[in-house]
């Protein structure tokens, strides 16, 4: 009887430090490739993120811009350009949300400098910038399933002009 129960110890004790062993490797090596582990796709520009989000840069737009950053879950699409007010508005309502284009908040600070990459500021940290934002899957939008959400800012210009910022992975 006290074998059984010295291997039934012993095979109780090899799991749990196997186990242990496996998730503190898991950890370390995740540690380890936090901020290391993404780039830029040099190939990649505004064709490749208006595909992605199934947004169409509206025809006579201007300055138009885009990257991915290829990261080891999931990538990050921007696109932004220069068009009329009218258009920022109706990308923004053919986008779904929930919640239209409000106002941010001036304490509101960015998740990194995504936008430098295109030359361009942080829309977050610009006066007068109305966001929203959308889960694509979760309003039923099929033409973007493949999309988990997107970030829409607008700055307006004079003349009716707006630079549109589209962020989404």
């Amino acid at each position: 009887m006290n074998i059984r129960r010295g291997a039934h110890f012993f095979t109780a004790l090899a799991t749990v430090l196997l186990l242990a062993s496996c998730s503190g490797s898991d950890m370390n090596n995740r540690r380890a490739g936090e901020g290391r582990d993404w780039h830029w796709d040099k190939k990649a520009g505004a064709t490749e993120a208006s595909a992605f989000m199934n947004v169409a840069v509206p025809e006579g737009a201007t300055q138009a811009k885009g990257a991915v950053q290829v990261n080891p879950q999931e990538d990050i699409y921007l696109l932004s350009f220069v068009t009329s007010e009218k258009n920022a508005e109706d990308i923004a309502e053919d986008l779904h949300s929930e919640v239209p284009l409000k106002a941010q908040k001036k304490d509101f600070a960015p998740e990194g400098e995504r936008f430098g990459h295109l030359g361009l500021p942080e829309p977050q940290t610009l006066k007068g910038v109305r966001s929203t934002g959308v889960c694509p899957p979760c309003v039923k939008d099929d033409r973007r399933k493949k999309v988990q959400w997107i970030d829409i800012y607008v700055q307006a210009f004079k003349a009716d002009q707006a630079r549109v910022y589209l962020q989404a992975f």
